[in-house]
């Protein structure tokens, strides 16, 4: 058998997930990272995308928002805006969110607004591309 560690995904409103797992993959600045127990420490940066989550028995897939994670070797917490299973996605919201999204960024207005609605439109393609899965791995 694998070995296990906690997971922990905390959002402003509830705790999202924990439970002892294998493995996860999580969205980066850089691409995905995978972690697994005895990980060394480290402090993460998360963006807007899909965690699949290795029980050991079955993969699960969610949608996060930007956050961070803190990896210890025996347990490791996410800190994220938002967290939904597909199932809680409302996917006329997340198109409606989309397209706002991209209305605002082709207005080319402030740096800042820019890296908002930039980030407003991968949590939208993230939260839409996980309802068209709608299946675990």
């Amino acid at each position: 058998m694998a070995s296990e560690f906690l997971l922990e995904i905390l959002t402003p409103e509830r705790s999202f997930f924990c439970e002892s797992i294998v493995s996860v993959i999580f969205p980066t600045e850089d691409g995905q990272m995978s972690i697994q127990k005895n990980h060394e420490s480290e402090v993460v940066t998360v963006v807007p995308g899909e965690v699949k989550i290795n029980t050991g028995k079955k993969w699960l897939m969610c949608s996060v928002a930007e956050g961070f994670l803190e990896i210890r070797p025996d347990e490791t917490i996410m800190f994220t805006q938002a967290a939904e299973w597909p199932e809680e996605i409302d996917v006329k919201r997340a198109e409606r969110a989309k397209e706002r999204a991209e209305e605002r960024l082709r207005q080319r207005r402030s740096e800042q607004e820019y890296r908002r609605n930039k980030i407003a439109l991968a949590r939208a393609m993230a939260r839409l591309s996980l309802t068209k899965r709608k299946t675990t791995l």
